[in-house]
């Protein structure tokens, strides 16, 4: 695709949680909690206006589900002001700071004073119905290598809490009974949401803007692992709409999602406009079907308690267009039905199918008086979610003569993207009344630029040099987080007959090929591998044994490098020892040498080195094999 001429515009947004001592607004731990919770807390959520009298869209849309919230809280873990009965604390200045350091590192302009907003959520995911949220800095910019990318803003927020189940009473819905279930354990954590502007403009770069902003986040004190940095990706075309791609994590899969939304949306600019040509028209008559399906043998119809359906004029063929790989146009509608409470909708673009036959399909065309240019959508379930769930499908066929409308999509494994809600408002914010206004001071800002972490890329640059590590071994250290621990480990190191490149090798690669074959490796922490590399530096064990000691502490981290070597005899021989195993391997190939000459050094090495099974280092095998060839030619 010529990603210039369709006019293809992209931001991102960052949420990376802070590695601080405590919550944004209360005392408690930011780590999240592994047993049995307490107590659980039961609550509904509904939108309120704004000041100017207004609704946010995307609180609106979501009080339409009517769904209730359970809470699961701990005594020691959390406390009153996650669950909403206690006015928040003093502003957390450390996590304030630290958001400064960001914010510094991406040359951004810190504002004088730290307002606390309200920004109303009710989708359960905050338990007094609104995210606490700061701006701090503002203007800055990221060098990519595909040009400078702007970074509008970034702010300090509280993490939201961790949903964790949903409990389902039948088969169908969520009924009025049910509960979504969030934990409160992640609840106000400090978190930065940094924010491009829209100038990213092709696939591959969004990718790259996206990890160079990981690599300034990680040279600073934030959390690492599963969940502790999501990114959303803005994407909109010409002719399109901005839709707001939440929840990817996998940087690799950035391009492919890109891609697949431009498709989309493409491709409903062409459904908008053949609807054009065929003067097309959503009736919003809701029908019942119940007479047309009384004797069905379709086991999804025949157990609901109602069967309703809506007539569409002129959409007969479009319903069931692909609009992405492996997702049809039919699946735009049905995830915005799916929303009230049912799995699914059936169209006569896939009918006779799933039971519903041929006959059942004429019979319902003729009923309803439609033409072969008409669709017909159909909705099975109890009479009030059916008609709900058709109000839904109405909306969302109209807004088919928009083309692409602003949505909030959630990412899919496999690249596509799946609808949420409508992009929200401006009209969701609001001046939290409980906290103060913090002002920052010049000095404090001054003090933080004096006092700048060293970038990734400076980082990488500077240990090449001082390490004589290779460009690529550099590389790997920095992306993966392992260039602190590798100098700190180096500087602990006894002795000098140890080459950095080894402990690097270690550090960037064998312990990711350990982990991968199953060991837990974050049992193996720096001070085990400096008795590791010791023991090398002594010539206690040979380059082998390391991998194998590894594993060991792996799997016990209590146990001693040198007694794990004693006990799997892993400790290497003397030089007489190893004279005598290689001499014997020479005699026994005595042969081999005449015919090779040297050229036999090499399976005589290997077979030398199967014999001393890791218990030399080869660099004495390799010499004293030399000499002992060299005696017979």
């Amino acid at each position: 695709m010529d990603w210039s001429e369709l006019g293809l515009r992209m931001g991102l947004e960052i949420h990376q949680q802070l590695n601080t001592k405590s919550k944004l607004f209360c005392p408690c731990a930011t780590e999240l909690v592994d047993e049995m919770f307490d107590e659980e807390i039961k609550r509904n959520l509904r939108p309120t206006q704004s000041e100017l009298g207004q609704i946010d869209r995307a609180a609106l849309q979501e009080s339409f589900r009517k769904m209730k919230f359970n809470y699961e809280a701990y005594y020691y873990h959390t406390c009153l002001v996650e669950t909403d009965d206690e006015p928040p604390h003093s502003l957390n200045q450390e996590a304030l700071e630290l958001s400064m350091v960001i914010a510094t590192l991406l040359n951004m302009q810190i504002v004088d004073e730290f307002h606390t907003m309200r920004k109303q959520v009710i989708d359960g995911s905050n338990t007094g119905g609104f995210q606490r949220t700061g701006l701090v800095a503002t203007t800055g910019y990221l060098d990519t290598p595909h040009g400078k990318v702007t970074i509008e803003n970034l702010c300090l927020e509280e993490d939201a809490s961790k949903r964790i189940a949903i409990d389902i009473k039948n088969n169908q819905s969520t009924s009025a009974e049910d509960y979504t279930h969030f934990r409160l354990d992640r609840l106000g954590i400090p978190l930065v949401e940094i924010t491009t502007d829209p100038s990213i403009y092709h696939p591959e770069q969004v990718k790259e803007v996206a990890y160079a902003l990981g690599q300034v986040l990680r040279s600073t004190n934030v959390k690492r692992g599963l969940g502790t940095i999501r990114q959303d990706l803005n994407i909109s075309i010409a002719k399109g709409a901005r839709c707001e791609i939440k929840g990817v994590q996998n940087l690799d899969l950035m391009p492919k999602i890109v891609e697949n939304e431009v498709q989309r949306q493409l491709k409903l600019i062409e459904i908008k406009e053949e609807l054009q040509k065929r003067n097309a028209k959503v009736l919003d008559e809701i029908h019942d079907l119940n007479i047309i399906f009384k004797n069905s043998s379709s086991k999804i119809i025949s157990r609901a308690e109602s069967v309703k359906g809506i007539v569409l004029k002129g959409f007969a063929g479009l319903i069931g267009e692909e609009v992405q790989e492996g997702r049809r146009f039919g699946t735009e509608i049905a995830s915005y039905a799916k929303k009230r409470g049912v799995s699914g909708i059936f169209h006569t673009d896939e009918l006779p199918a799933y039971g519903i036959t041929a006959e059942e399909v004429e019979s319902m065309k003729s009923h309803l008086n439609v033409d072969d240019d008409d669709a017909i959508i159909i909705v099975a379930h109890n009479e009030e979610i059916a008609i709900s769930a058709l109000e839904e499908v109405i909306r969302r066929a109209n807004m088919a003569f928009e083309g692409v409308i602003e949505e909030t999509r959630k990412s899919l494994d496999d690249g596509n993207t799946e609808y949420m809600r409508p992009l929200p408002t401006s009209s969701r914010m609001y001046l939290e009344t409980d906290i103060p206004l913090f002002k920052i001071e010049e000095d404090s800002i001054e003090n933080i630029k004096n006092n700048l972490p060293e970038l990734p890329d400076v980082k990488k640059e500077r240990i090449i040099k001082e390490y004589s590590l290779s460009d690529d071994l550099a590389n790997q250290l920095v992306r993966r987080l392992r260039a602190d621990d590798f100098e700190y480990i180096v500087s602990k190191i006894e002795g000098s007959n140890i080459d950095s490149t080894t402990i690097a090798s270690v550090l960037a690669y064998d312990l990711r090929e350990i982990k991968r074959e199953g060991y837990n490796v974050s049992n193996v922490n720096n001070e085990s591998l400096i008795s590791i590399f010791n023991l090398l530096a002594d010539s206690k064990i040979s380059k082998d044994a390391i991998n194998k000691i590894i594993i060991a502490i792996s799997e016990n981290p209590t146990l001693d490098p040198e007694e794990i070597a004693k006990n799997n005899n892993l400790l290497v021989l003397d030089e007489n020892e190893v004279l005598n195993i290689i001499a014997d391997v020479v005699a026994k190939n005595s042969s081999m040498v005449e015919e090779r000459k040297m050229g036999a050094m090499g399976p005589l090495m290997g077979m030398a080195m199967g014999k001393l099974k890791g218990k030399a280092d080869g660099k004495l095998v390799n010499k004293l094999l030399k000499n002992e060839i060299e005696k017979l030619i």
